[in-house]
């Protein structure tokens, strides 16, 4: 197969993949927002580098955001939200991080493979993707990628469809987004 038909292969799953995402629980994690004090964000490996990007947007709209780790992130309190991404949900930092989290009263979120696992079962929100060849259940799309590229891309264009959808709710517009746009670059 030539790379660009492995590209339209690609588009092909995330269509699919879309098609499976539940919208009540997209509209909580949006609702969820538009209440919480300050969002939290963590993730390892690439899901990592997604939940980074949505920080960034959240940044943008002049929300208190914060990737878990960094230097400059404060403490989590009681209104604040945690939104972890994860494919197997099992990823023991996070999970640690998760049980944190609910202890400070923070209202905790997963997007992940599998809403049943060790961090599923601490959520207050979970919203599930399909997206890995690990994942051998029948109710879950399979893909031709490698290992979790699948969810990564789908959780990075569900996160953009929640900051859209964010910006509707709040009468928001790229504009605004500019105006918090780095410029020491």
């Amino acid at each position: 197969m030539q790379t660009t038909q492995y590209l339209t292969e690609i588009i092909k799953e995330i269509n699919l993949a879309t098609d499976q995402i539940p919208d009540d629980a997209a509209e909580k994690l949006v609702d969820a927002i538009v209440q919480s004090n300050k969002i939290f964000v963590a993730g390892a490996g690439r899901s990592g580098f997604m939940v980074k990007s949505f920080a960034m947007r959240m940044m943008h709209m002049n929300l208190d955001s914060y990737v878990v780790g960094e230097t400059i992130t404060p403490n989590l309190e009681k209104g604040d939200m945690l939104i972890i991404g994860s494919g197997s949900g099992e990823t023991k930092s996070l999970i640690s991080i998760a049980q944190k989290a609910k202890s400070l009263g923070g209202v905790v979120v997963l997007v992940s493979i599998f809403p049943e696992s060790s961090i599923g079962k601490l959520a207050d929100i979970t919203i599930t993707l399909p997206g890995s060849p690990k994942d051998k259940s029948k109710n879950h799309y399979q893909t031709i990628q490698p290992m979790g590229s699948l969810f990564e891309q789908t959780l990075l264009l569900l996160l953009d469809a929640v900051i859209l959808r964010y910006m509707e709710k709040m009468g928001l517009d790229s504009q605004t987004m500019y105006g918090k746009h780095a410029n020491l670059e």
